[in-house]
């Protein structure tokens, strides 16, 4: 019972992490949930493995990644769009913080996946650069350069200037 009071544990708490993680990436809300459930599933199973690793987090972002990466390569998840969507209650206005969040998005959607992968992991999900190189199988300048390079592409990006207050107030 042990095993499983050590991985409910970290999955609770690792949970939205992982979940955030997978829609900078590029998923929707709905997809990131699954694709967070099923790295944690995959997690489940090789438990002893995970529990093992030299780095936990850094072993468990690299199932997610590889996650994303296979959930690309299918034409299909098995699911289907629902004709008629239930009505939501209005949340308070939270316009400003949807509106930055589409724009980092969007800004990230145009980062190649590889890039978009370093970028999420070093800045959203704080892993160190032998944590991330540990967790896509790349070597820690491969990071490093892929870094700098997104960097730039981002600081180009003319919306992401509009939330800094304009090219001159960066």
């Amino acid at each position: 019972m042990q095993r499983d009071e050590n991985f409910s544990a970290y999955a609770g708490a690792r949970w939205p992490a992982l979940v955030r993680s997978a829609v900078l990436l590029g998923c929707t809300v709905q997809d990131a949930e699954d694709l967070a459930q099923t790295a944690l599933m995959r997690c489940y199973v090789s438990w002893a493995k995970v529990m093992k690793a030299g780095d936990r987090d850094a072993y468990v972002y690299r199932i997610l990644v590889n996650a994303h990466h296979d959930s690309r390569r299918r034409r299909w998840w098995g699911e289907k769009p629902a004709a008629d969507v239930p009505e939501r209650a209005a949340p308070d206005d939270a316009t400003g913080s949807v509106d930055t969040a589409d724009t980092v998005r969007r800004a990230l959607s145009g980062l190649s996946r590889v890039n978009r992968e370093v970028i999420v992991l070093r800045y959203y999900a704080h892993l160190s650069d032998p944590q991330i190189a540990e967790a896509l199988g790349i070597a820690p300048g491969t990071v490093k350069s892929r870094a700098a390079r997104a960097l730039t592409q981002l600081s180009a990006d003319a919306n992401l200037a509009d939330l800094r207050g304009g090219a001159g107030h960066a």
